[in-house]
């Protein structure tokens, strides 16, 4: 501490007002880390604008008084301050709310030393706040250990206690204590715990329950999404600076790769996709999976361009990015577009005049002059573009206004476009299709009526474009009828848990009645939530075991599937492998496909919000849906082969 006067005076003045207990309660990193309170503060708490006393506020002092030090602002009012009539206020730590001692058994509230000699603290019998023990053990009544160490990893891997970790520095990193406290959102909506820097939870735990302060935002999944929300341009350099990392492979060995083929008759596939299918799991991944099958079945070449970082848009053409490459089935690694193109040119028929094709089944992550190059190179003009999801309408591909609410493609210069965080970037996803519209001849798939009438009210796609509708499975009925099932109706979440998939809302349904022996939920899918609370069973659905969510739910006897997307699905496995399991899909109207499937037949109900749903279970109207009382049917499901049905038989 920077002082004209000799250290050891300092430490003799200072220690004389300074008050241990309060700088132990309120700095719990210190108290853990074993240091003397005074030591710290005379070597590095005053550096870090930590206050020595309840009753004094170094940059309160250091404000109000320009002449002083920071270093030396406690000291100075010590010892020479308050006989200038320098006035101290309060430390925002030690502001008086009602802390709870527990050796008291009752609220006490910290007492501020006046304007005067600062000894007098020593005999004004200031109320002794919560030791650390008893900050620990109320925190660790709250806490939820499991949820803190999955959400972040990174303190798992340090092995530290995750308690001792939240209250040394987890909660001053906006770390939440469990899944139904925010600090973030606490510290929102309380400026006065904010002012005064107090573990928030801790504060809740002692003190803002009893005072009916809310532990997080009452306003729903959709203001946490929206208060979450990354902009564009943020996640556009983001995936530049992880595109510009990518290794790239040798091209001699890409051409040596393609040169290994099915057949000598030079037929050839190409397809684009976001991603790398082989590698991930979802609904176009399987879709892309199965369609890779029926081409090694019919010993047709299969190549495979996807981006090897996860692009939020289609890519600019002045963006140049690695391209990752899948020849038949087998991954080879990052590549130049140029290259892929030399090697494309490259791959001539040795015999015969195979059938070429391709299909476009997102275009996130590439360029259209790439594209265009590619099938260039590859003799390929005439193919198809697959509806998966909408992203030849938007850089919002689930058009979603800001990720929380069905939007319905409204025209890209209006005011509802305009305020969306996707609405700057949508012109550009528009112009690119365009484009491939205008130099190819592409024909339009979709999976369902609803998902191309989506597109088509929307598009700037010429009038005239083919489209084939083309589900990407269909129903047929067994004899038997499912078995009931004793016990809670058994209502269920399927799929891989995602705010767009409805995941917040089946969340709050299941926590609002998780107590009610009425009900049992479940969450069916190839990962848990973190920090969820509902009774998790894994399920992979793969191409190897295309039925395992449909004989899962069949196994465990969901009644109930709870489908709440807050997108317009272009089709959802998930809803038909519930209704092929007997199950009773619940659903909302801007579900997409999911409505369209299950509305007007005894498949489903469509509700309108979510007050609908939460009354639904708690009427108990929810309990007439049991399999016991509608006996539904059971159904398998044939599943498609996407473009190579679209394609014909094999010549």
């Amino acid at each position: 501490m920077a002082a004209t006067a000799p250290l050891e005076q300092i430490y003799r003045t200072v220690a004389s007002a300074f008050d241990a207990d309060f700088y132990r309660a309120i700095y719990q990193d210190v108290v853990l880390a074993r240091m003397d309170p005074l030591r710290h503060y005379l070597e590095d708490g005053w550096k870090e604008g930590r206050d020595p006393a309840p009753w004094f506020s170094t940059a309160a002092y250091v404000a109000s008084n320009p002449d002083v030090p920071g270093a030396s602002a406690f000291h100075h009012y010590v010892t020479q301050g308050w006989r200038e009539g320098r006035e101290a206020q309060p430390s925002p730590w030690g502001a008086p709310y009602l802390w709870r001692a527990a050796d008291a058994g009752r609220d006490v509230a910290w007492r501020f030393a006046p304007r005067g000699d600062p000894s007098e603290v020593l005999s004004m019998g200031v109320a002794i706040a919560p030791d650390l023990h008893q900050i620990t053990k109320v925190i660790a009544d709250g806490f939820d250990a499991d949820y803190y160490l999955r959400v972040y990893p990174d303190v798992a891997a340090t092995g530290m206690d995750p308690v001792e970790h939240f209250i040394v520095s987890g909660w001053r990193e906006g770390r939440d204590p469990c899944a139904w406290f925010s600090i973030g959102d606490y510290l929102e909506l309380n400026p006065d715990v904010a002012n005064a820097g107090i573990n928030p939870f801790f504060h809740y735990l002692a003190a803002g329950r009893d005072e009916g302060r809310p532990p997080r935002h009452h306003l729903g999944f959709r203001h946490r999404t929206i208060s979450r929300l990354t902009p564009m341009a943020q996640r556009l350099e983001t995936v530049m600076a992880r595109a510009g990392a990518v290794a790239v492979g040798d091209a001699l060995q890409l051409r040596a790769a393609l040169l290994d083929q099915r057949t000598a008759d030079g037929g050839l596939h190409l397809t684009f996709s976001h991603d790398d299918f082989t590698a991930n799991v979802g609904g176009v991944q399987l879709c892309l999976q199965r369609e890779a099958q029926a081409l090694a079945a019919q010993e047709v070449n299969h190549l495979h361009l996807y981006p090897m970082t996860a692009w939020p848009t289609v890519r600019p053409d002045d963006c140049s990015a690695p391209v990752g490459v899948v020849w038949n089935q087998q991954r080879l690694g990052a590549f130049h577009v140029t290259d892929i193109v030399s090697a494309l040119s490259l791959l001539q028929p040795v015999s015969g005049d195979g059938r070429r094709s391709f299909a476009l089944h997102s275009l996130l992550g590439h360029s259209v002059v790439d594209v265009l190059a590619l099938l260039d190179a590859a003799r390929l003009r005439t193919g198809f573009l697959w509806l998966h999801d909408f992203t030849s309408l938007c850089a919002g591909f689930h058009l979603m206004r800001d990720d929380v609410a069905d939007c319905g493609a409204p025209p890209a210069a209006s005011p509802a476009c305009r305020i969306c965080v996707y609405g700057p970037h949508r012109q550009r996803h528009t112009e690119a299709h365009d484009r491939l519209f205008a130099a190819l001849d592409l024909t339009v798939a979709a999976p369902s009526p609803s998902a191309y009438d989506t597109w088509r009210a929307a598009t700037s796609a010429p009038v005239a474009t083919a489209f084939r509708i083309h589900p990407h499975a269909g129903l047929a009925p067994r004899t038997e009828t499912a078995p009931p099932v004793e016990g809670p109706l058994v209502v269920a979440f399927i799929g891989a848990v995602a705010v767009h998939k409805g995941w917040p809302a089946f969340e709050d349904l299941a926590s609002r009645f998780a107590a009610d022996p009425r009900y049992r939920f479940l969450h069916l899918g190839s990962a848990p939530a973190v920090g969820a609370k509902v009774e998790f069973h894994e399920i992979s659905v793969t191409p190897e075991a295309p039925t395992a969510m449909r004989e899962a739910m069949s196994r465990h006897g969901v009644d109930v599937a709870v489908l709440w997307s807050l997108c317009r699905e272009t089709f959802s496995f998930a809803a038909y492998e519930a209704v092929a399991a007997g199950a009773y899909v619940v659903t909302h109207a801007d579900s997409g496909n999911i409505a369209a499937f299950v509305g007007g037949d005894d498949r489903g109900l469509v509700l309108s919000d979510e007050a609908e749903l939460m009354e639904l279970f708690e009427t108990g109207e929810a309990l007439r849906l049991a399999r016991a009382e509608r006996r539904p049917g059971l159904y398998d499901l044939n599943y498609n082969a996407l473009t190579v049905d679209l394609l014909g038989p094999p010549r």
